[in-house]
This record gives C-alpha cells, structure tokens and sequence, in this order.
C-alpha cells in the first residue's frame, strides 16, 4: 500500500465530524442476561448467565439469571454472547479508490483520508469490533483517529496504532515505487524508508514520539506494492534486529509484514511478535514460530478479495500486482490450516483496507473454519489469542476486571461461524453502541 504525507492538521479533520453521535451514556450498573456464553478463553460455552458490569467494566459473571437491587437489566437470554471482537490486522484508515497506488499518491490527500475514516471505524465497531490494532497508515491520522475515539469525539473501536510502516528503499511500503526518480527527492515521502541499523532505531524512536503503540515492518516485498517480490527478504538481519530491539526497550511490539520463507524464519528467530501473511512459510518455518512463541495473523479475507479481483477485473490492479496475487491468496489458506496443524499461535487479522470492506471483518472466520480451524478456536484467535497479541489484559475476554466489551448473535456460532458476521448487539465499555440490530450512535 502506498501512505500518503501525514497531514499537519488530521486531528482538525476529525474534530469537523464533532456531529458524528457520541456513545451512548453507561449505566451505573448493568446486568446483562445471557442465553448462551462464549467466555473467549476456549473453555466450553455456558448457558443461562448473569455478567454483572458497574460503569465501564465486568465484575463478575454468575451461573442463572440474577437481578442485583438497582441494576438496569439487558436481557439477552435468546442469545448468544461473546467478548467484543479483536481485528489485530487492519489498515482502518484506508479505502478502495482504484488499484492503482501512483494515481492515489498524487490525488488523494491524508485530509481525505482522515474524513473517510470516521464512516470505517463506526462500520468497524458496529461489526462487533470493539477492538483493532492498525497495521499500517499516515502516522498522524492514525493517531488523531485514535485519540478522537478515545475522547468520544467519533465512535469506534479501541485502537492499537502502529503508524507508518518501516521498510528499505524500493520494498514493499516504499511511496516512491513506480514513481519518476525525482519524486524520491520530495521531502517527508520517504521518510519510512530505513536502509541502515542506525535509521532504524531513529524511524521506531520517531513513531514512539508522534503516538504510535507498536511498529509495523516490511522485511519482504509485497502484492499491492509494484514491482516488489513478495519470495525475497528485502531488509538486512541487522535492520531488523534494530527495529525489534528498539521497540522492545521502548515498550512496543513489531508487527512484520513477511511473506517469503527467509524472512519469515530471520524475523521470528531475531524476535518479532507476529508474521503477518507468512505466506511461503513451511515445516520449518513453523518449529520456529513455536520456538520464540511468535504469532501468525493469516489475513485471509484480504488475500481473497484480491484474488478475485485479479482473476475479474484484473484492469483494476497494476499489472505487478495482479500477477503476485494469483499466486498469493490460495497460499494463505494452504498456509493457516498447516500452521494450526502444526500448533503455531494464531491471532485473527483481516489486512481489511477497503477490497475487503471496512464492517465486513468477521467474513474472515468462516475462511478459517474452511482451512481447519474448529470454531472455537477461530472465535478465540479473535479474543483471548487477539488480546494477548496486543498486550493487554484489559480485553478480549468475559471476566470479571476486564472492560465489557461484548457482543451477541441469535444462533450459535460454533455452529455456525457465520453467525459472527450477523452481530445484533455490541457494548464497548459498558455503552450499548448497536441493540436489536439498530446502531444506537
């Protein structure tokens, strides 16, 4: 994806939309009556269950349907209801305006972007995500974006920020591919370019500075990208070790960007969180997730819908990038379900940035259901696995302590995994945001 010259003013931007409804005013205390529950953790569902919540957080769950004295009651007993979502791969902040990455760097602005991104998060939360980590976007809308969810400005999901991704000259996230020369000389177009362990700590330094929580990389080239190929390691051993070990020292996980089998197996073992893609990955490859505990984010949906589009309508795309992904997306599918076979850690992502539509995240379970994962396992990729990739303790799952995030379908999702992508009901921190299949913001 190209990223797009931070705009000075992006929190302007947001704060235009002031007219976008605010969340809906918590309770002091809420019981909410549960049919059938699915704490997030992987243990077996339960039925006919109290979650009892006292402003923005659960503070227990109890068998049977009880009522404490002053509690305002949400009866969801003919329901199912699950932890809020967590997408731990998304790019919130982008759409789809045509496959052509050269004609959007020269006629989109990140003002655009900014105002457009106001519509995503709100479809996102609507979805039943009350959680996302963005892997990759201009640093300063993503971080105005961020801070006006979190000051009630607009509504969304929580977000983990990981700012402007990191890469060598001509890799995948390089704006100047495709360009003519002397745009390279543009000052602040590349300044996500790191070619040397020193420019690497200063670039995760900078992202720290300017807000973002973790630092996303490109150590292999890419499908949108032009002219990039995604079986090569494009960054050296010690640019990325700098990368991680900075971050680390600085309290931020890194997210990498790896298709292609050495840089898969490099990133992981030099101490990466997660792969992103990881599609040439193998045996090997998976022995070594195991061994530094790294997570795998497939991002299926992505890879389908461009796989779609390449076979379709493949004028839409630059010719590079219809080429790689009709080989790419069959290969994520191959790659989830012999990663899950071989036991590696799978967090749910989606890599949703406008072809696989912003509120249409959860489509991406029922891919990982038909690549082997049994459902319980994809609905805890997208919890308890999620919120341990981000870090925190505070979402994720139904428990007592944890915000009351939470979310409820009609059947049964472990049934039927496409239930998830019919959410009816959505709380974020105690606020009713979606009841009886109707926004409330």
């Amino acid at each position: 994806m190209i990223w797009g010259k931070a705009a000075a003013l992006a929190a302007c931007s947001m704060a235009a939309l002031v007219a976008v409804s605010a969340p809906a005013v918590m309770a002091k205390d809420v019981v909410v009556h549960a049919g059938r529950m699915i704490d997030g953790t992987g243990a077996a569902a339960r039925e006919k269950v109290s979650i009892l919540i006292h402003d923005d957080r659960i503070t227990a769950i109890q068998s049977g349907f009880v009522t404490p004295t002053g509690a305002e009651v949400i009866d969801l007993s003919a329901k199912t209801v699950l932890p809020g979502l967590i997408d731990t791969h998304d790019h919130i902040t982008a759409g789809w305006h045509s496959g052509d990455p050269i004609r959007n760097a020269v006629t989109r602005s990140a003002y655009e972007d900014a105002i457009e991104a106001t519509g995503f998060v709100r479809n996102t939360l609507l979805a039943g995500f009350t959680s996302v980590r963005d892997c990759g976007a201009d640093t300063q809308v993503i971080v105005a974006l961020k801070k006006s969810i979190d000051g009630a400005v607009i509504p969304g999901p929580r977000l983990w920020v990981a700012g402007t991704p990191l890469g060598p000259t001509g890799g995948h996230g390089d704006a100047v591919n495709g360009l003519r020369v002397e745009f390279a000389d543009i000052p602040h177009i590349s300044d996500n370019v790191i070619d040397s362990p020193e420019a690497a700590r200063i670039a995760v330094r900078r992202l720290k500075r300017e807000g973002a929580d973790l630092i996303k990389i490109m150590p292999s080239g890419g499908v949108m990208s032009i002219g990039d190929d995604p079986k090569h390691q494009l960054m050296t051993d010690e640019e990325i070790k700098a990368v991680i070990d900075t971050a680390h020292s600085l309290g931020m996980k890194v997210a990498a960007h790896a298709h292609g089998k050495e840089a898969i197996d490099h990133t992981i073992a030099l101490g990466v969180d997660s792969i992103e893609h990881g599609s040439y990955a193998d045996a090997g490859s998976y022995k070594i997730f195991k061994q530094y505990g790294a997570y795998l984010v497939p991002t299926m949906l992505v890879g389908e819908r461009v796989y779609q589009r390449a076979r379709e309508h493949p004028e839409q795309l630059n010719p590079s990038t219809a080429e790689k992904a009709l080989v790419i997306g069959p290969l994520l599918q191959k790659n989830l379900r012999d990663a899950y076979a071989a036991g590696v850690k799978i967090a749910f992502g989606t890599d949703t940035f406008g072809l696989s539509d912003h509120g249409e995240n959860a489509q991406e379970f029922a891919l990982m259901v038909r690549a082997g994962m049994p459902a319980m396992e994809a609905i805890k990729a997208a919890t308890a696995n999620a919120a341990d990739l981000l870090g925190s303790a505070d979402v994720g799952t139904l428990q007592a302590g944890r915000y009351a995030d939470l979310i409820a379908v009609d059947g049964d999702p472990l049934a039927d995994v496409r239930q998830l992508e019919k959410v009816g009901f959505v709380m974020k921190g105690g606020a009713v945001v979606k009841a009886d299949g109707k926004p409330m913001i």
